[in-house]
Formats: structure tokens, sequence, C-alpha cells
């Protein structure tokens, strides 16, 4: 079982920045790639950013060049760096980690305002 726990979000304005971090624990050998989704009012969950294992990452095309991903293996945590932030930004965000299951945290509130 694998538990993930996020913190960092909170409310900013236009064009302020937020870093979200997301620990993984509990018992596992690997994890192959961790990530942050979003999920705003009305909307589906969707992709911010996920990196892997070996350093690969990838972007929404919303927040390329605003947000950046990385990752501390030893810690077993993910970072997520939001610059630039919009309101449109504004959002749940999810942590993911992908083992042999996928496994998903409690959700991290994002407001940002105009």
């Amino acid at each position: 079982q694998v538990q993930l726990v996020e913190s960092g979000g909170g409310l900013v304005q236009a064009g302020g920045s937020l870093r979200l971090s997301c620990a993984a624990s509990g018992s596992f050998f690997s994890i192959n790639a961790m990530g942050w989704y979003r999920q705003a009012p009305g909307k589906g969950r969707e992709l911010v950013a996920v990196i892997t294992k070996g350093g690969i990452t990838n972007y929404a095309d919303s927040v390329k060049g605003r947000f950046t991903i990385s990752r501390d293996g030893a810690k077993n945590t993910v970072y997520l760096q939001m610059n630039s932030l919009k309101p449109e930004d504004t959002a749940v965000y999810y942590c993911n980690a992908q083992l042999r299951l996928t496994y998903w945290g409690q959700g991290t509130q994002v407001t940002v305002s105009s």
C-alpha cells in the first residue's frame, strides 16, 4: 500500500507562484512515475505534469514554460513549481504515483485570484 501526502496549495494572486509537494510512503520497491493532475469545478481531471523514474518529463500545453516538475528519488517526493499563475489554473491538484497500481493523493486546493 502507498500513501501520498500533498502540501503547498493555497490562495495566490495572478502572476504569483506556488510550490506543491507530494511525499509517498508505505511498502514499495520503486515508483515508476509520479505526477500531478488537476480538476477544476465542473471539469474532468486533467494531466498537469509527470516525471518518470528516469527523469523524463511531460507537461500539459497549458502549463509549459510556467510549471516545473521535479523529483527527489531518495525521499520519494515530487514537486511542482508553479510560476506565472493564472486564474484558469484554479483547481484541486492531485498527486499521482504509478507503481503496479496507480495511487492518488487527497488533493490540495490552488486558487488564483485575478
